[in-house]
């Protein structure tokens, strides 16, 4: 009987066991159900950036939040929440009252949200214009993040503003623009050598009144974006504004950008690099008064134009513009237009479909009867002892109505093209020889190699209005003056 017992007794713990572990496994899987784990399910936030003004001294910022929130039916479970720099972040967390870098296994419930304080303490001395991490988050197999930026003392801070009086910028510490700068009517912008200016992504300078840019061969003025990493330095499309039209179109500005009513622009030893179009000039508005003129300028990295030209009026001596998704330099819907000893090279290391240098003096749209209109605009270009080569079998494009007025000459220029076949458009051209420059593809020195065919070939009478390069060389003491925004000295 005792062993009956006995072995009642074990069968009966054994009995109670199962049943409790069944129990267990039962409410762990419907613990398990309750916890969403489709990918589609995702964080929502209540910002997608945290940004903090500038910061003045080492004591730290005030405190800024944002909310995460779980919008589904189901709780959610955030494998884990961190700072992307680790310890070595400028910024500090609390998350939902627990102060860390990095915490783990973090839930959500139904339709509900967390709170993440947010601070940051700079060192005002540092060289770092701007402070950048990034709080992600591991939910379902997905990554998210938001961002957090903040701006040191060492930066001007232009958020969104309007410059409404004439100003003048110096080189005591770079300039950061968020949310683009408006230079408003009548009013002048002067930026002395060596000032250096960074562009948020979707920023532009829009021109309203004038820009007079005075930059030097030792100290240019440089435009660019606000990543200073090296990997960054020839990156096109960083920064650039544009517009969402009704009809789903994009308007696409110029990083520089000289809106119709703008006069009197100015651009020496400027560098304006890695933008979605570089320069954009619109309307003549100054009869016999160029909208803008460029000497010793280098306009590179675009993902779209270098210079982009709407019916404006443009003179550019001694300048550069290489390394773009489509053009270097387009002259659309007429206009009026003058190069001397420029540079067009473009050996754009992704696809590109488009010519180089495009002409052109017309569009077209369609009236509310529903027909296509033609609109033609007066155009005039001139290129004197330029270079227009590049990577594709044709670097020209030539599109123009006759009868609009459409006039343009080439006169001692080297040019990859099978168009020039009219002598009253070209003029001792040298066409479809390679100009040998230096370096197209990592230095983007577009300097002649001793061996360039431009080498001498280029119009004295035209070098005579520009006789010194880039570099600071004079093309009248050899054998003539080379083709091109350099000229090599031997």
């Amino acid at each position: 009987m005792k062993e009956e017992y006995y072995l009642c007794s074990n069968m009966r713990i054994i009995i109670i066991s199962l049943i409790i572990g069944a129990g267990i496994a039962f409410f762990s899987a419907c613990d398990m159900e309750q916890f969403t784990t489709d990918p589609n399910d995702k964080l929502n936030f209540s910002r997608d950036t945290v940004l903090f003004d500038t910061i003045f001294t080492s004591i730290g910022s005030t405190t800024k939040y944002f909310t995460v929130i779980n919008p589904h039916e189901k709780a959610l479970k955030i494998d884990k929440i961190a700072l992307a720099r680790g310890k070595q972040s400028v910024f500090r967390l609390n998350i939902d009252g627990y102060q860390s870098t990095t915490l783990t296994d973090v839930e959500i419930s139904p339709n509900d949200s967390i709170f993440i304080f947010v601070e940051v303490t700079i060192d005002p001395s540092a060289n770092d214009m701007v402070e950048k991490d990034s709080v992600m988050f591991r939910v379902n197999g997905n990554n998210q993040d938001v961002k957090l930026v903040a701006f040191g003392q060492n930066v001007h801070l232009f958020n969104g503003k309007t410059i409404t009086n004439d100003t003048i910028w110096t080189n005591d510490k770079p300039f950061l623009i968020y949310n683009s700068l408006l230079v408003d009517e009548n009013v002048t912008l002067q930026i002395q050598q060596g000032a250096q200016l960074h562009f948020h992504y979707g920023s532009s300078m829009l021109v309203n009144g004038s820009l007079k840019v005075y930059g030097t061969y030792d100290q240019p003025v440089v435009f660019q974006g606000d990543r200073l990493e090296d990997y960054y330095d020839d990156i096109p499309g960083q920064w650039g504004a544009w517009l969402e039209l009704d009809g789903g179109g994009i308007y696409l500005l110029g990083g520089l950008h000289f809106l119709q009513g703008s006069k009197y622009n100015e651009l020496h030893y400027a560098e304006i690099k890695n933008s979605i179009i570089g320069v954009r000039a619109d309307s003549v508005v100054t009869p016999g008064t160029p909208t803008l003129t460029m000497d010793n300028c280098i306009v590179q990295h675009m993902n779209v134009a270098g210079l982009y030209g709407a019916g404006a009026h443009i003179e550019a001596t001694n300048s550069l513009f290489s390394d773009c998704g489509q053009y270097t330099a387009a002259m659309l819907y007429g206009g009026n237009y003058d190069f001397r000893h420029c540079t067009f090279a473009n050996y754009f290391s992704g696809t590109r479909q488009t010519s180089s240098v495009v002409l052109n003096n017309y569009f077209t749209y369609d009236n509310n009867n529903g027909q296509t209109i033609v609109d033609t605009r007066p155009f005039d270009a001139f290129f004197g002892n330029c270079i227009v080569y590049g990577n594709l079998e044709e670097e020209l494009e030539i599109d123009g109505i006759e009868e609009g007025g459409f006039e343009y000459l080439f006169d001692h220029c080297l040019i990859k093209t099978q168009l020039a076949t009219n002598n009253n458009h070209f003029n001792a051209v040298m066409v479809n020889q390679t100009p040998e420059f230096i370096d197209i593809y990592e230095d983007y020195d577009f300097r002649l190699d001793s061996l360039s065919p431009a080498i001498n070939a280029g119009d004295i009478d035209i070098a005579n209005t520009v006789p010194i390069d880039f570099d600071g060389n004079s093309r009248l003491i050899d054998d003539g003056p080379d083709m091109g925004a350099f000229e090599r000295i031997h």
